[in-house]
């Protein structure tokens, strides 16, 4: 008697979705700026820079063939120094700060080495969906401004 490799498998009839839902992916759109924000708090707590890197395609004039070329962009912190003289992170999504709560715009962090973990902490509540109707206000104002 011989068994199936298969049959040792936990089968399903789950399909891949054809297109994920917008509200997933402005969720995802904003966990990635967040992952950003903490890899560069970590290289600056290191003494380093931390830079993307983003694939431009262009045409190149000579063969007429579609090139594409890497280059850096520099990632600007979120967080900056109060007026106390305390830091502060403001969650951006595009050009747009959210408003986290009614009327705070902003999460105050104790010490630059708390930057970590406090982004830790947002990443973790914008991928359980707890910003999402903030994600979806500032969504409607960004497309709003490129309508006029």
């Amino acid at each position: 008697m011989t068994t199936s490799a298969l049959s040792a498998l936990k089968l399903t009839d789950a399909r891949k979705p054809q297109q994920i839902p917008q509200v997933v992916q402005r969720r995802n759109k904003l966990a990635k700026r967040v992952w950003q924000q903490i890899e560069l708090a970590k290289a600056e707590e290191q003494g380093m820079q931390f830079r993307v890197a983003k694939f431009k395609s262009y045409t190149d004039t000579e063969t007429g063939l579609r090139k594409q070329i890497e280059q850096h962009v520099t990632v600007k912190p979120w967080w900056f120094t109060t007026q106390t003289g305390k830091l502060a992170i403001s969650v951006r999504y595009g050009s747009r700060v959210l408003e986290l709560a009614r009327g705070k715009f902003a999460v105050e962090v104790a010490q630059a080495k708390d930057l970590t973990a406090t982004l830790d902490a947002i990443k973790t509540a914008v991928l359980a969906g707890e910003l999402d109707t903030q994600i979806d206000a500032a969504a409607t104002k960004l497309r709003a401004g490129f309508a006029k």
